[in-house]
Parts: structure tokens; sequence; C-alpha cells
């Protein structure tokens, strides 16, 4: 288990390196300077200068990406400072000076419009949507097993042509447009009978109460997002099941005079899971990066609609920390999905 675990994570930390790559030197050929977008289009060439110099732009790309790893590292090599200004650290070995080897979470740098840390934009960002990825994900399992089911135990039936048939269309219809949809006719037409709204976040602000929860507004983008989620763990329960029905030990199970359900939920199910995990795990992941329309559709204050705002303004030291923050997830879940399928499987051994 552990060796598997730490093969895993060495792939995954290759994984993020090239990530790092790709986005540090794709946003750094955009066109825009940093420098005048932090201080505004009437700083003078002084200021402009100094700014430079903070951020490290008057230095060669290569190093500039170097120093950029360097604050993304969680050891690292820092100026005492620097650290002090900008990160959560403890000091493992002085290097002499005020440079020291450090342990740290990850810097991410500011962001150049509110001059605020990304990490701790991000962060405050996540729990939006991590409940919505949950919310959205649970719907979509549960709805999509219960009908995977029973479309292979109503094979070629109404039922199982109907679930099919609703599968597809969710598969076709892309999450923006579902999203346009349902925000127009539940959240404005029939708003009335409803009580849902086109946009709206987990808490509303209320001037005496403050923060006010509000989960009605989680109902739209939630469905919205696990719309096509659910379509494919139908499919693929459906193909599952199928299939484990098919087996001799079923065929046994029933011969034995096992009750129905008994041989569905205890033997069948459970020897179909494996590619439904799959599925769930991946589009977890997936609906934590891919959430940015429904988001930014809905009003939903999260890591997508941070994301697009930030793009809006050129803030790209947001927009980059939110990839690399993502991929970071996808990394997690995969090790977590691989664990999992162990767990639910014993014949699959981790070498």
């Amino acid at each position: 288990m552990a060796r598997f675990i730490l093969r895993k994570l060495w792939y995954g930390i290759l994984v993020l390196l090239g990530v790092v790559m790709v986005v540090f030197f794709l946003f750094n050929v955009l066109p825009g300077d940093p420098a005048r977008l932090t201080l505004g289009q009437r700083a003078d060439v002084a200021s402009l200068e100094n700014v430079r110099r903070e951020l490290h732009l008057d230095k060669p790309l290569p190093v500039q990406f170097l120093m950029y790893v360097n604050d993304l590292s969680p050891l690292a090599v820092h100026n005492k400072p620097e650290a002090d200004a900008n990160m959560n650290y403890v000091q493992l070995l002085p290097l002499g000076g005020d440079r020291m080897f450090v342990l740290k979470t990850p810097y991410l740098r500011r962001s150049y419009q509110g001059k605020k840390d990304v990490w701790e934009i991000l962060t405050e960002a996540l729990p939006g949507t991590l409940v919505l990825a949950l919310a959205a994900m649970a719907f979509a399992t549960v709805i999509g097993i219960v009908l995977g089911i029973i479309s292979a135990v109503k094979q070629n039936t109404w039922m199982d042509t109907s679930a099919v048939f609703a599968s597809v269309i969710g598969i076709s219809a892309p999450s923006f447009f579902t999203g346009i949809v349902l925000a127009y006719v539940f959240g404005f037409v029939f708003t009335e009978y409803t009580g849902l709204h086109m946009t709206g976040s987990l808490y509303d602000i209320d001037p005496f109460a403050g923060r006010v929860l509000n989960l009605r507004n989680l109902i739209l983008p939630a469905v919205t997002l696990g719309i096509r989620p659910l379509a494919i763990i139908v499919q693929l329960t459906r193909s599952a099941m199928l299939d484990v029905l098919s087996q001799d030990y079923i065929r046994t199970a029933r011969a034995k005079g096992l009750r129905t359900n008994v041989i569905l939920y205890k033997h069948a199910l459970r020897n179909a899971l494996n590619p439904v995990i799959t599925a769930i795990t991946g589009w977890f992941a997936e609906l934590l990066a891919g959430a940015f329309f429904v988001e930014y559709i809905f009003g939903w204050k999260g890591i997508g609609k941070v994301t697009v705002d930030a793009l809006e303004k050129f803030d790209f030291p947001v927009v980059m920390g939110a990839v690399l923050f993502t991929a970071g997830i996808f990394v997690i879940i995969n090790l977590l999905a691989d664990i999992l399928y162990s767990i639910v499987d014993p014949r699959i051994k981790m070498a």
C-alpha cells in the first residue's frame, strides 16, 4: 500500500510540474503588463520599475519560472523578510544571512487587483465549489445508480427505453445551455411556484441577520451540474449490471433460492460498481474544475466564478493559481479512487 501511494504521488508531482510549466509560459506570452495592471494606467515610470523588480519581471523568463516553482514548492529556499511577509512557514535550516530552507504552504503570489494572497482567495471560494460539486455528484450518483439498476432489471421495457433515451439527452446537452434553460424556466418563468431564483449563492446577506444559509439557491446549479454525470452513471450501471447478472454465480444464487433484492444489492451491484466508481471519481474532479460556467450563470460564489472574474480583469496570478489548485484536486481524487477500488473489489491488488 505504501509503495503504491508513494508511486502515485510521484506521478502526481510530475503531472503538476507539467501543468506548472504550461500555465506559466502560457500566461507569460499573453499581452498585458502585470506592473501596469497592479498600479493602474496612470502609474509613473519609477513606480512601474519598482513593481517589476518586486514581481521579478526584470529577470529572464527561465529565472522567473524557477522562482515561481520555488514559491509553489512546499520545500524551498527563501529570504526571511519575503517569507515573513507572504508565507506561513517553518524554518528547517539556516543557509546564511537572510536565506533559509523552509517548509511552507505553496505561495501562489498575490492578486494584481486586490493585492490579496491568491491562496486566501481560492480557499475562501473553495467551500462554495465543494458544496456545489458534492450536491451535484450526490444527485447524479443516487438517481443514476437507481435508474441504471431499474433499466437493467427491466431490460427492453418502456422503463429501460426511457432511461436510456433520457441519458442520451443528458449527455448531449452542454451544461451552460442546460443552466440557461433551467434558470429561465424555474428561476424566472415559474419562480412564484418554485420559490427559486436565477442567481444566488449558498449564503444570502441579510442587513440585520448577516449571512443567512439559503439551500434553495443550490438546487438549480446542482441539478444543472449533475445532469451529465447522471446520464453517464445510468448507462454504466445498466451495462455493468447486465454483464454481472449474466454470470454463473448469479445463476447459482438464484438456484439456491436467494431473494431477488439480496442477489441484486449484495452480489450483483457490488461487483458492478468498479466502472461506476471510476465515473463518479472522475466526474467529481471534473465538476470541481468544470463548474466555471455554471457558477457564472447562477452567480454562485466559488472558484469558477472567481476565475472567470479574474480573467475579465487580466488578474493572471488568480487564474494561474486556480488552474494549479484544480490540477492538484484531480491528482488527489485519482489517488483516492485507486485506493477505493481495492476496498470495493478485493480482486484488485495494489502493486
